[in-house]
């Protein structure tokens, strides 16, 4: 007997396949199902026109339950630090994101004869290596289509593992740390600079345009900052600049003084800090009760807008470095801003227009593969190339960007504009 695939999927033992086997087949359904349906095979038999209507409430009910899977909406795994210290940056992550799907739905995009219907599916990994690995099952679990994320290296490293293993393409927009993407994952990719191109940007800054002769480095023992920090080490050192000083807190530390103490007496040219923007501002604040003169430099983790905000000034004249072009040289990134900060009430931080063109390499990837399904799409993922709103995108064999360009900033007035 012809059995309709969606009725299949709605398994043998549901009212309505056994109206379906009813309607179809009397016989059989009445030898098959002898007491639970008995009665009612008979009464179908006994009345062809009951039988005719509850046929067509069987093909209604497929119709819908086709139409259901044909709207079911393509998820995008959104995952980021929400609460915690660094929650301004999980968010800004999670609203570029969500104006990229906002878009995606306004275009009435349609890929594999499938108009589609994109839905963000957002957690709190809460900057926690642990967490993260509880929140990328989840999203495994879910089968989501795609994820968008981590923040933070060091949650992005060990969320891949169960990424990978589920088959589910990954594009981290804000992860440096080189392992990531050395792991060897198939369906990996990154838009952020890594901290060996960050690191060469870093260091070359101190050493050829501070000129300086000695550094002391501070990072916050998270696969990020102690990752960068490692990278600049080396790299100043390749440059002539004399590391006196290697120190570290964690990504919670609220206290530096102990450390600021001891660098006062040694005076370095430079203070290196990795980490994120919430620990640098209290060194900032900390280095400035305490009289240290010392030049002050840090990772794409510090340089956000936020940073002079929790600072409180003390910054001033500071310097960052950030993965790609300034953003004023990112041509469409003022409209960007405009109808991001009409959306969400506020100014872009930093990491929205990575997010934002980390759902657009997803996409696209699923538009080369003709299909949304992850294992079909997936290994299309490293050879998209496009426009984003951070510049031309296109990856090499690993997943890094290979328009990883880095631009150093400088605080002035409290804002961060390209150093000379």
């Amino acid at each position: 007997m012809f059995r309709p695939p969606a009725l299949y999927a709605l398994g043998q033992n549901s009212e309505i396949y056994s109206i379906w086997t009813a309607y179809s087949n009397p016989g059989l359904a009445a030898l098959s199902r002898p007491e639970s349906r008995s009665t009612r095979t008979t009464e179908l038999r006994m009345n062809p026109s009951k039988r005719h209507v509850l046929a067509l409430l069987v093909i209604a009910t497929l119709a819908g339950t086709q139409a259901q899977a044909q709207d079911a909406p393509v998820r995008i795994g959104v995952a980021a630090p929400l609460t915690g210290a660094i929650a301004h940056l999980g968010k800004d992550m999670e609203n570029g994101a969500r104006l990229a799907i906002e878009d995606l739905n306004a275009q009435s995009l349609a890929i594999g004869g499938r108009r589609l219907r994109f839905e963000a599916v957002v957690e709190d990994d809460r900057a926690d290596p642990t967490s993260a690995t509880t929140v990328a099952q989840k999203l495994a679990d879910m089968r989501v289509n795609g994820i968008v994320g981590h923040l933070n290296s060091g949650t992005t490293i060990p969320a891949a593992r169960v990424y990978n293993d589920a088959g589910i393409p990954q594009v981290a927009p804000a992860a440096t740390n080189p392992q990531y993407t050395r792991a060897g994952y198939k369906f990996a990719a990154r838009l952020m600079a890594t901290d060996v191109q960050q690191a060469d940007g870093i260091a070359g800054y101190i050493a050829r345009t501070l000129k300086a002769k000695t550094a002391a480095v501070i990072d916050d023992r998270t696969a990020y900052g102690q990752g960068l920090a490692d990278q600049v080490i080396t790299d100043l050192g390749k440059a002539g600049v004399k590391i006196i000083k290697r120190e570290f807190g964690t990504d919670r530390s609220t206290d530096f003084s102990a450390i600021l103490t001891t660098l006062r007496g040694l005076k370095p040219d430079v203070i290196v800090y990795a980490g994120a923007d919430a620990q640098a501002a209290l060194v900032n604040r900390q280095m400035k009760q305490l009289g240290l003169t010392a030049s002050f430099i840090a990772g794409d983790g510090v340089c956000t807008s936020e940073w002079s905000k929790l600072a409180a000034g003390t910054n001033e004249g500071a310097y960052c470095s950030q993965a790609g072009a300034p953003r004023e040289a990112m041509v469409a990134f003022a409209d960007f801003n405009q109808r991001y900060k009409a959306r969400f009430g506020t100014d872009v931080i930093v990491f929205a227009p990575y997010a934002y063109d980390a759902v657009m390499v997803l996409v696209e990837a699923m538009k080369q593969g003709g299909s949304t399904d992850p294992l079909v799409y997936g290994p299309k993922l490293t050879s998209v190339k496009l426009t984003g709103l951070i510049g031309p995108i296109a990856f090499d064999a690993r997943g890094d960007n290979l328009r990883g360009t880095v631009t150093i900033y400088q605080v002035r007035a409290g804002k961060l504009v390209p150093a000379p």
